[in-house]
Protein backbone atom coordinates (compact mmCIF):
# COMPACT_ATOMS: atom_id res chain seq x y z
CA UNK A 1 0.00 0.00 0.00
CA UNK A 2 1.33 3.28 -0.99
CA UNK A 3 0.36 6.90 -0.56
CA UNK A 4 1.27 9.51 -2.52
CA UNK A 5 2.21 13.05 -1.07
CA UNK A 6 3.13 15.81 -3.66
CA UNK A 7 4.73 18.92 -2.83
CA UNK A 8 3.49 20.67 -5.77
CA UNK A 9 3.13 24.03 -7.11
CA UNK A 10 0.43 26.40 -5.50
CA UNK A 11 -1.06 27.73 -8.32
CA UNK A 12 -1.49 26.49 -12.08
CA UNK A 13 -1.74 28.30 -15.32
CA UNK A 14 -5.84 28.07 -15.40
CA UNK A 15 -5.54 29.90 -11.29
CA UNK A 16 -3.15 32.16 -12.83
CA UNK A 17 -5.55 33.31 -15.91
CA UNK A 18 -8.87 33.34 -13.13
CA UNK A 19 -7.06 35.72 -10.57
CA UNK A 20 -7.52 39.16 -12.35
CA UNK A 21 -8.72 41.85 -9.69
CA UNK A 22 -11.92 40.49 -8.75
CA UNK A 23 -14.67 42.78 -7.68
CA UNK A 24 -17.74 42.48 -5.76
CA UNK A 25 -18.96 45.56 -5.44
CA UNK A 26 -20.67 45.80 -1.48
CA UNK A 27 -19.57 42.73 0.33
CA UNK A 28 -17.44 41.78 1.86
CA UNK A 29 -15.80 39.03 -0.92
CA UNK A 30 -14.92 41.13 -4.31
CA UNK A 31 0.47 45.55 -12.99
CA UNK A 32 -0.47 48.56 -12.20
CA UNK A 33 1.07 51.23 -13.98
CA UNK A 34 4.10 52.84 -14.73
CA UNK A 35 6.00 50.91 -11.84
CA UNK A 36 8.27 48.66 -10.71
CA UNK A 37 6.78 47.00 -6.88
CA UNK A 38 8.42 47.61 -3.92
CA UNK A 39 8.17 44.67 -1.22
CA UNK A 40 4.98 45.75 -0.55
CA UNK A 41 2.96 48.62 0.58
CA UNK A 42 3.95 49.93 3.96
CA UNK A 43 1.83 53.15 4.32
CA UNK A 44 -1.39 54.04 3.90
CA UNK A 45 -1.71 57.49 4.74
CA UNK A 46 1.86 58.49 6.32
CA UNK A 47 2.64 60.31 3.18
CA UNK A 48 2.49 62.94 1.06
CA UNK A 49 2.46 63.30 -2.84
CA UNK A 50 2.88 67.10 -4.18
CA UNK A 51 4.88 66.25 -7.08
CA UNK A 52 4.23 66.19 -10.60
CA UNK A 53 4.09 62.72 -12.75
CA UNK A 54 6.29 62.11 -16.09
CA UNK A 55 5.11 64.37 -19.20
CA UNK A 56 3.19 61.55 -20.87
CA UNK A 57 1.05 61.16 -17.65
CA UNK A 58 -0.05 64.76 -17.79
CA UNK A 59 -0.99 64.23 -21.73
CA UNK A 60 -2.69 61.59 -20.33
CA UNK A 61 -4.85 62.98 -17.68
CA UNK A 62 -5.39 66.08 -19.55
CA UNK A 63 -7.07 63.77 -22.56
CA UNK A 64 -9.35 62.36 -19.86
CA UNK A 65 -10.20 65.98 -18.76
CA UNK A 66 -10.39 66.85 -22.58
CA UNK A 67 -12.79 63.63 -22.95
CA UNK A 68 -15.33 64.70 -19.91
CA UNK A 69 -13.78 61.64 -17.80
CA UNK A 70 -12.37 63.79 -15.50
CA UNK A 71 -12.67 67.33 -14.22
CA UNK A 72 -10.97 70.08 -11.76
CA UNK A 73 -13.59 69.06 -9.34
CA UNK A 74 -12.06 65.55 -9.45
CA UNK A 75 -10.88 64.17 -6.20
CA UNK A 76 -7.90 62.70 -7.43
CA UNK A 77 -5.11 62.93 -9.85
CA UNK A 78 -2.36 60.61 -11.00
CA UNK A 79 0.55 61.37 -9.33
CA UNK A 80 4.26 59.78 -8.99
CA UNK A 81 4.21 57.38 -5.75
CA UNK A 82 6.75 55.21 -4.08
CA UNK A 83 5.25 51.82 -6.27
CA UNK A 84 5.48 54.37 -9.70
CA UNK A 85 2.21 55.84 -10.06
CA UNK A 86 -1.07 56.18 -8.38
CA UNK A 87 -4.01 57.80 -7.64
CA UNK A 88 -3.66 60.82 -4.99
CA UNK A 89 -6.39 62.88 -3.28
CA UNK A 90 -6.38 66.63 -4.22
CA UNK A 91 -8.73 66.69 -1.75
CA UNK A 92 -9.93 65.39 1.53
CA UNK A 93 -12.06 62.45 0.92
CA UNK A 94 -14.60 60.91 3.27
CA UNK A 95 -14.89 56.76 3.87
CA UNK A 96 -16.68 54.99 0.75
CA UNK A 97 -16.56 58.46 -1.08
CA UNK A 98 -16.44 57.74 -4.90
CA UNK A 99 -13.62 59.12 -6.87
CA UNK A 100 -13.62 58.12 -9.94
CA UNK A 101 -16.15 57.50 -12.65
CA UNK A 102 -15.24 55.99 -15.94
CA UNK A 103 -17.61 55.44 -18.90
CA UNK A 104 -18.06 52.31 -20.59
CA UNK A 105 -16.58 53.84 -24.42
CA UNK A 106 -13.06 54.36 -22.42
CA UNK A 107 -13.10 50.32 -21.04
CA UNK A 108 -10.83 47.93 -22.78
CA UNK A 109 -12.85 44.94 -22.94
CA UNK A 110 -13.75 41.73 -25.46
CA UNK A 111 -16.58 43.92 -26.70
CA UNK A 112 -13.67 46.88 -27.01
CA UNK A 113 -12.04 43.77 -29.23
CA UNK A 114 -15.19 42.87 -31.10
CA UNK A 115 -15.44 46.48 -32.20
CA UNK A 116 -12.43 46.62 -33.60
CA UNK A 117 -10.72 45.54 -36.78
CA UNK A 118 -9.73 42.75 -35.86
CA UNK A 119 -13.08 41.39 -33.88
CA UNK A 120 -14.10 39.04 -36.48
CA UNK A 121 -10.42 36.98 -35.97
CA UNK A 122 -10.46 37.10 -32.67
CA UNK A 123 -14.11 35.84 -31.77
CA UNK A 124 -13.30 32.06 -30.37
CA UNK A 125 -9.93 33.52 -28.37
CA UNK A 126 -10.24 33.48 -24.61
CA UNK A 127 -10.60 37.11 -23.27
CA UNK A 128 -7.58 37.56 -21.19
CA UNK A 129 -5.58 36.63 -25.40
CA UNK A 130 -8.05 38.63 -27.53
CA UNK A 131 -7.34 41.52 -25.17
CA UNK A 132 -4.17 41.09 -25.11
CA UNK A 133 -3.39 40.68 -28.82
CA UNK A 134 -5.86 44.39 -29.02
CA UNK A 135 -3.32 45.95 -26.37
CA UNK A 136 -0.27 44.87 -28.89
CA UNK A 137 -1.97 45.56 -31.66
CA UNK A 138 -2.85 49.80 -30.49
CA UNK A 139 0.80 49.72 -29.13
CA UNK A 140 2.30 49.48 -32.55
CA UNK A 141 -0.05 51.83 -34.09
CA UNK A 142 1.26 55.07 -34.13
CA UNK A 143 -2.48 56.54 -34.64
CA UNK A 144 -4.20 55.02 -32.05
CA UNK A 145 -6.88 55.94 -30.39
CA UNK A 146 -5.52 54.37 -27.14
CA UNK A 147 -1.72 56.00 -27.83
CA UNK A 148 -1.76 58.56 -24.93
CA UNK A 149 -3.47 55.88 -22.83
CA UNK A 150 -0.95 53.26 -23.95
CA UNK A 151 2.51 55.31 -23.61
CA UNK A 152 1.85 54.96 -19.90
CA UNK A 153 2.00 51.33 -19.56
CA UNK A 154 5.36 49.94 -18.56
CA UNK A 155 7.71 47.34 -20.50
CA UNK A 156 7.31 44.96 -17.48
CA UNK A 157 6.45 44.75 -13.85
CA UNK A 158 7.95 42.64 -11.14
CA UNK A 159 5.60 39.77 -11.77
CA UNK A 160 7.80 36.80 -12.09
CA UNK A 161 6.54 35.96 -15.31
CA UNK A 162 8.79 38.80 -16.65
CA UNK A 163 11.95 37.47 -14.70
CA UNK A 164 15.24 36.68 -16.33
CA UNK A 165 16.56 33.24 -15.76
CA UNK A 166 19.00 34.72 -13.41
CA UNK A 167 16.39 36.08 -11.54
CA UNK A 168 14.71 33.18 -11.16
CA UNK A 169 17.24 31.03 -9.88
CA UNK A 170 16.98 33.09 -6.72
CA UNK A 171 13.56 30.99 -6.45
CA UNK A 172 15.27 27.62 -6.53
CA UNK A 173 13.25 25.30 -4.55
CA UNK A 174 9.96 26.82 -4.44
CA UNK A 175 6.55 26.63 -5.64
CA UNK A 176 6.50 29.52 -6.88
CA UNK A 177 9.47 28.69 -9.28
CA UNK A 178 7.44 25.89 -10.98
CA UNK A 179 4.38 27.92 -11.35
CA UNK A 180 6.37 30.55 -13.01
CA UNK A 181 7.66 28.21 -15.30
CA UNK A 182 4.19 26.76 -16.27
CA UNK A 183 3.10 30.07 -16.76
CA UNK A 184 5.13 31.21 -18.84
CA UNK A 185 5.00 27.32 -21.13
CA UNK A 186 1.12 28.46 -20.96
CA UNK A 187 1.69 31.96 -22.44
CA UNK A 188 4.24 30.17 -25.10
CA UNK A 189 1.31 27.79 -26.02
CA UNK A 190 -1.40 30.52 -26.47
CA UNK A 191 1.11 32.74 -28.77
CA UNK A 192 2.42 29.50 -30.99
CA UNK A 193 -1.82 28.68 -31.44
CA UNK A 194 -2.27 32.66 -31.90
CA UNK A 195 0.70 32.46 -34.50
CA UNK A 196 -0.51 29.51 -36.47
CA UNK A 197 -4.27 30.48 -36.35
CA UNK A 198 -4.59 34.30 -36.72
CA UNK A 199 -1.28 36.17 -36.90
CA UNK A 200 -0.18 34.72 -39.49
CA UNK A 201 -3.12 33.61 -42.02
CA UNK A 202 -3.83 37.68 -41.19
CA UNK A 203 -0.97 39.40 -42.35
CA UNK A 204 -3.08 42.20 -43.32
CA UNK A 205 -4.52 42.67 -40.27
CA UNK A 206 -0.78 43.06 -38.21
CA UNK A 207 1.44 44.96 -41.07
CA UNK A 208 3.77 45.12 -37.54
CA UNK A 209 5.51 41.98 -36.46
CA UNK A 210 4.08 40.40 -33.26
CA UNK A 211 6.62 38.31 -31.23
CA UNK A 212 6.73 36.14 -27.95
CA UNK A 213 8.36 38.97 -26.25
CA UNK A 214 5.69 41.31 -27.69
CA UNK A 215 2.80 38.78 -26.32
CA UNK A 216 4.02 38.28 -23.18
CA UNK A 217 4.20 41.84 -22.28
CA UNK A 218 0.35 42.09 -23.54
CA UNK A 219 -0.63 38.81 -21.63
CA UNK A 220 1.48 40.92 -18.31
CA UNK A 221 -0.38 44.16 -18.87
CA UNK A 222 -4.03 42.48 -18.83
CA UNK A 223 -3.76 40.33 -16.45
CA UNK A 224 -1.93 42.60 -14.18
CA UNK A 225 -4.27 45.55 -14.98
CA UNK A 226 -7.77 43.75 -15.53
CA UNK A 227 -10.67 43.62 -13.19
CA UNK A 228 -13.25 40.49 -13.38
CA UNK A 229 -16.13 39.07 -12.05
CA UNK A 230 -18.32 41.81 -11.51
CA UNK A 231 -21.13 43.29 -13.30
CA UNK A 232 -21.53 40.59 -16.14
CA UNK A 233 -17.98 41.76 -16.49
CA UNK A 234 -15.48 38.79 -17.14
CA UNK A 235 -12.50 40.53 -17.83
CA UNK A 236 -11.95 44.70 -18.20
CA UNK A 237 -8.91 47.28 -18.62
CA UNK A 238 -10.09 50.70 -17.04
CA UNK A 239 -7.65 53.25 -18.17
CA UNK A 240 -6.94 55.61 -14.25
CA UNK A 241 -8.43 53.56 -12.23
CA UNK A 242 -5.93 50.86 -12.96
CA UNK A 243 -3.08 53.01 -11.17
CA UNK A 244 -4.66 52.24 -7.80
CA UNK A 245 -2.47 50.85 -5.99
CA UNK A 246 -2.75 47.82 -3.20
CA UNK A 247 -2.03 48.57 0.46
CA UNK A 248 -2.32 45.87 3.29
CA UNK A 249 -3.85 47.85 5.41
CA UNK A 250 -7.03 47.96 3.61
CA UNK A 251 -8.91 44.67 4.88
CA UNK A 252 -12.31 44.62 2.78
CA UNK A 253 -12.07 44.09 -1.26
CA UNK A 254 -15.42 45.83 -1.40
CA UNK A 255 -14.55 48.96 -3.82
CA UNK A 256 -16.31 49.87 -6.81
CA UNK A 257 -19.45 49.16 -8.84
CA UNK A 258 -20.59 49.13 -12.72
CA UNK A 259 -23.78 50.57 -12.44
CA UNK A 260 -25.77 51.85 -15.30
CA UNK A 261 -27.10 55.79 -16.25
CA UNK A 262 -29.62 57.31 -18.42
CA UNK A 263 -32.72 55.75 -20.02
CA UNK A 264 -33.01 52.00 -18.89
CA UNK A 265 -29.78 52.26 -17.07
CA UNK A 266 -28.05 51.49 -20.93
CA UNK A 267 -24.91 53.61 -19.78
CA UNK A 268 -22.42 51.70 -18.10
CA UNK A 269 -20.20 53.35 -15.66
CA UNK A 270 -17.08 52.09 -13.43
CA UNK A 271 -17.61 53.55 -10.24
CA UNK A 272 -14.35 53.31 -8.18
CA UNK A 273 -14.71 54.76 -4.49
CA UNK A 274 -12.50 54.84 -1.73
CA UNK A 275 -12.48 52.37 1.08
CA UNK A 276 -11.41 54.25 4.29
CA UNK A 277 -11.13 58.40 5.13
CA UNK A 278 -7.94 59.57 2.65
CA UNK A 279 -6.27 63.17 3.53
CA UNK A 280 -5.21 65.44 0.70
CA UNK A 281 -2.41 64.56 -0.97
CA UNK A 282 -2.33 61.11 0.12
CA UNK A 283 -2.72 58.42 -1.76
CA UNK A 284 -5.43 56.35 -2.49
CA UNK A 285 -5.23 52.35 -2.19
CA UNK A 286 -7.84 49.46 -2.46
CA UNK A 287 -7.31 45.52 -1.22
CA UNK A 288 -6.38 43.40 -4.45
CA UNK A 289 -7.29 40.35 -2.68
CA UNK A 290 -7.36 39.25 0.82
CA UNK A 291 -6.51 35.16 -0.21
CA UNK A 292 -3.98 35.16 -2.41
CA UNK A 293 -0.37 34.26 -0.71
CA UNK A 294 2.20 36.13 -1.44
CA UNK A 295 3.37 33.67 -4.33
CA UNK A 296 0.37 34.51 -6.21
CA UNK A 297 0.84 38.36 -5.54
CA UNK A 298 4.05 38.17 -6.57
CA UNK A 299 3.17 35.97 -10.04
CA UNK A 300 0.27 38.15 -10.33
CA UNK A 301 1.69 41.95 -9.52
CA UNK A 302 4.84 41.59 -8.33
CA UNK A 303 5.37 42.54 -5.01
CA UNK A 304 4.84 40.35 -1.54
CA UNK A 305 3.27 41.46 1.83
CA UNK A 306 5.45 41.47 5.04
CA UNK A 307 2.16 39.41 6.73
CA UNK A 308 2.67 36.42 8.04
CA UNK A 309 -0.31 34.83 6.84
CA UNK A 310 0.23 35.67 3.03
CA UNK A 311 2.90 32.85 3.37
CA UNK A 312 1.25 29.73 2.45
CA UNK A 313 2.77 25.81 0.82
CA UNK A 314 -0.04 23.72 -1.54
CA UNK A 315 0.25 19.63 -0.50
CA UNK A 316 -1.16 17.85 -3.11
CA UNK A 317 -2.71 14.56 -2.23
CA UNK A 318 -3.96 11.60 -4.66
CA UNK A 319 -4.91 8.45 -4.56
CA UNK A 320 -2.83 6.38 -6.81
CA UNK A 321 -4.35 4.21 -9.43
CA UNK A 322 -1.91 1.25 -8.80
CA UNK A 323 -4.05 1.45 -5.06
CA UNK A 324 -5.17 -2.20 -4.96
CA UNK A 325 -8.35 -0.23 -2.54
CA UNK A 326 -7.96 2.50 -5.40
CA UNK A 327 -12.03 2.28 -6.19
CA UNK A 328 -13.28 2.07 -2.15
CA UNK A 329 -10.73 4.80 -1.50
CA UNK A 330 -12.42 7.22 -4.70
CA UNK A 331 -15.97 6.28 -4.27
CA UNK A 332 -15.48 6.94 -0.02
CA UNK A 333 -13.91 10.36 -1.20
CA UNK A 334 -16.56 11.27 -3.62
CA UNK A 335 -19.07 10.58 -0.65
CA UNK A 336 -17.80 12.95 1.47
CA UNK A 337 -17.11 15.60 -1.12
CA UNK A 338 -13.52 15.24 -1.85
CA UNK A 339 -12.23 13.56 -5.18
CA UNK A 340 -8.75 11.49 -6.05
CA UNK A 341 -6.52 14.43 -5.93
CA UNK A 342 -6.73 17.47 -3.54
CA UNK A 343 -4.87 20.32 -3.00
CA UNK A 344 -4.32 21.83 0.60
CA UNK A 345 -3.28 25.15 1.15
CA UNK A 346 -1.36 25.42 4.56
CA UNK A 347 -1.03 28.94 5.97
CA UNK A 348 1.75 30.14 8.48
CA UNK A 349 0.18 30.35 11.81
CA UNK A 350 -2.70 28.91 11.35
CA UNK A 351 -4.27 25.23 11.97
CA UNK A 352 -4.48 22.23 9.35
CA UNK A 353 -7.33 22.36 6.50
CA UNK A 354 -10.24 20.19 8.73
CA UNK A 355 -10.42 17.83 6.10
CA UNK A 356 -6.38 17.07 5.17
CA UNK A 357 -5.75 14.89 8.63
CA UNK A 358 -9.10 12.66 6.97
CA UNK A 359 -8.05 12.56 3.66
CA UNK A 360 -4.10 11.51 4.94
CA UNK A 361 -5.96 8.29 6.73
CA UNK A 362 -8.03 7.61 3.68
CA UNK A 363 -5.26 7.49 1.34
CA UNK A 364 -2.79 6.00 4.15
CA UNK A 365 -5.79 3.02 5.25
CA UNK A 366 -4.93 -0.62 4.43
CA UNK A 367 -3.56 -3.60 6.47
CA UNK A 368 -5.59 -4.45 9.30
CA UNK A 369 -7.76 -1.11 8.79
CA UNK A 370 -9.36 -2.60 5.24
CA UNK A 371 -12.13 -3.60 7.13
CA UNK A 372 -13.71 0.31 6.76
CA UNK A 373 -13.73 -0.15 2.89
CA UNK A 374 -16.81 -2.40 4.04
CA UNK A 375 -20.27 -1.71 2.89
CA UNK A 376 -21.43 -1.14 6.51
CA UNK A 377 -18.53 1.58 7.19
CA UNK A 378 -20.43 3.85 4.53
CA UNK A 379 -22.90 6.02 6.25
CA UNK A 380 -20.41 6.48 9.00
CA UNK A 381 -17.19 6.39 7.40
CA UNK A 382 -16.34 10.49 7.67
CA UNK A 383 -16.85 9.88 11.22
CA UNK A 384 -14.17 7.33 11.65
CA UNK A 385 -11.65 9.08 9.51
CA UNK A 386 -12.23 12.55 11.72
CA UNK A 387 -10.46 10.32 14.35
CA UNK A 388 -7.11 8.02 14.51
CA UNK A 389 -8.27 4.42 12.93
CA UNK A 390 -4.79 2.78 13.88
CA UNK A 391 -1.61 3.31 15.50
CA UNK A 392 -0.26 2.20 11.89
CA UNK A 393 -2.31 4.24 10.10
CA UNK A 394 -1.71 7.27 12.34
CA UNK A 395 2.72 6.75 12.39
CA UNK A 396 2.66 6.38 8.55
CA UNK A 397 1.07 9.70 7.62
CA UNK A 398 3.12 11.38 10.28
CA UNK A 399 6.19 9.75 8.82
CA UNK A 400 5.94 10.10 5.02
CA UNK A 401 4.34 14.19 5.92
CA UNK A 402 7.67 14.56 7.36
CA UNK A 403 9.75 12.87 5.20
CA UNK A 404 8.18 15.13 3.08
CA UNK A 405 8.69 18.21 4.14
CA UNK A 406 12.23 17.60 4.83
CA UNK A 407 12.97 16.38 0.83
CA UNK A 408 11.15 19.48 0.22
CA UNK A 409 13.57 22.28 2.56
CA UNK A 410 16.77 20.42 1.27
CA UNK A 411 15.09 21.76 -2.16
CA UNK A 412 16.39 25.29 -0.97
CA UNK A 413 19.95 27.04 -2.10
CA UNK A 414 19.58 29.07 1.08
CA UNK A 415 18.81 28.26 4.78
CA UNK A 416 15.95 29.87 6.81
CA UNK A 417 18.56 32.09 8.61
CA UNK A 418 20.50 33.10 5.60
CA UNK A 419 17.16 34.61 4.11
CA UNK A 420 16.11 36.17 7.74
CA UNK A 421 19.27 38.14 7.78
CA UNK A 422 19.12 39.51 3.95
CA UNK A 423 15.59 40.69 4.31
CA UNK A 424 16.83 42.36 7.42
CA UNK A 425 19.73 44.00 5.74
CA UNK A 426 17.29 45.71 2.93
CA UNK A 427 18.12 47.91 0.37
CA UNK A 428 17.70 44.92 -2.18
CA UNK A 429 16.55 45.16 -5.69
CA UNK A 430 12.74 44.66 -5.51
CA UNK A 431 13.23 41.17 -7.54
CA UNK A 432 15.57 39.89 -5.24
CA UNK A 433 13.60 41.07 -1.76
CA UNK A 434 10.27 39.13 -3.39
CA UNK A 435 12.62 36.04 -4.13
CA UNK A 436 14.10 35.76 -0.60
CA UNK A 437 10.11 37.04 1.21
CA UNK A 438 8.57 34.05 -0.75
CA UNK A 439 11.10 31.62 -0.11
CA UNK A 440 11.44 32.05 3.57
CA UNK A 441 7.55 32.12 3.88
CA UNK A 442 7.75 28.71 1.98
CA UNK A 443 10.11 27.29 4.36
CA UNK A 444 8.53 28.67 7.63
CA UNK A 445 5.54 26.92 6.63
CA UNK A 446 7.15 23.21 5.95
CA UNK A 447 9.32 23.86 9.19
CA UNK A 448 5.32 24.64 10.96
CA UNK A 449 3.72 21.40 9.19
CA UNK A 450 6.92 19.13 9.96
CA UNK A 451 6.46 20.50 13.75
CA UNK A 452 2.92 19.45 13.76
CA UNK A 453 3.19 15.83 12.75
CA UNK A 454 6.44 15.94 14.90
CA UNK A 455 4.04 16.50 17.41
CA UNK A 456 2.01 13.83 16.53
CA UNK A 457 4.36 11.37 16.40
CA UNK A 458 5.39 12.03 20.26
CA UNK A 459 1.97 11.18 21.12
CA UNK A 460 1.34 8.20 18.93
CA UNK A 461 1.53 6.15 22.24
CA UNK A 462 -1.46 8.71 23.83
CA UNK A 463 -4.00 8.85 20.83
CA UNK A 464 -7.22 6.77 20.93
CA UNK A 465 -7.29 4.74 18.17
CA UNK A 466 -10.37 3.40 16.39
CA UNK A 467 -8.89 -0.16 16.44
CA UNK A 468 -6.73 -0.61 19.09
CA UNK A 469 -7.39 -4.39 19.27
CA UNK A 470 -7.52 -5.67 15.76
CA UNK A 471 -4.19 -7.39 14.99
CA UNK A 472 -1.35 -5.59 13.56
CA UNK A 473 -0.39 -6.66 9.98
CA UNK A 474 2.33 -5.31 8.03
CA UNK A 475 2.57 -1.60 6.91
CA UNK A 476 4.93 -1.23 2.95
CA UNK A 477 6.73 1.65 3.18
CA UNK A 478 4.67 4.78 1.04
CA UNK A 479 6.21 6.45 -1.48
CA UNK A 480 6.58 9.61 -1.35
CA UNK A 481 7.12 12.57 -4.30
CA UNK A 482 8.00 16.14 -3.55
CA UNK A 483 7.62 18.74 -6.76
CA UNK A 484 8.85 22.14 -6.20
Amino acid sequence: MALLLNLSPSSSPSAFLSCTKTLKALTNKPLLGFKNRALSVTSLHSTTYNSQPPPEVRTFWQWLCDQGVVSADSPVRPATVTEGLGLVAKRDIGENEVVLEVPKKFWINPDTVAASEIGNVCRELKPIISVSLFLIREKKREDSPWRLYLDILPESTDSTVFWSEEELVELQGTQLLGTTIDVKEYIRNEFLKLEEQILLPHKELFPCPITFDDFLWGFGMVRSRAFSRFGGQNLVVVPLADLINHSQKITTEGYAEIKGTGPFSRNLLFSLWSSVAVKAGEQVFIQYDLDKSNAKLALDYGFIESKSDRNAYTLTLEIPEYDPFFEDKLDIAESIGLSETEYFDIILGRPLPPMMLPYLRLVALGGPDAFLFDLSFRSTILGQLDSPISRANEALICQNVRDACKSALSGYHTTIEEDEKLLEGGNHDPRLRIAVGVRAGEKRVLQQIDGIFKERELKLNELEYYQDQRPQQHYTSLRIETRA
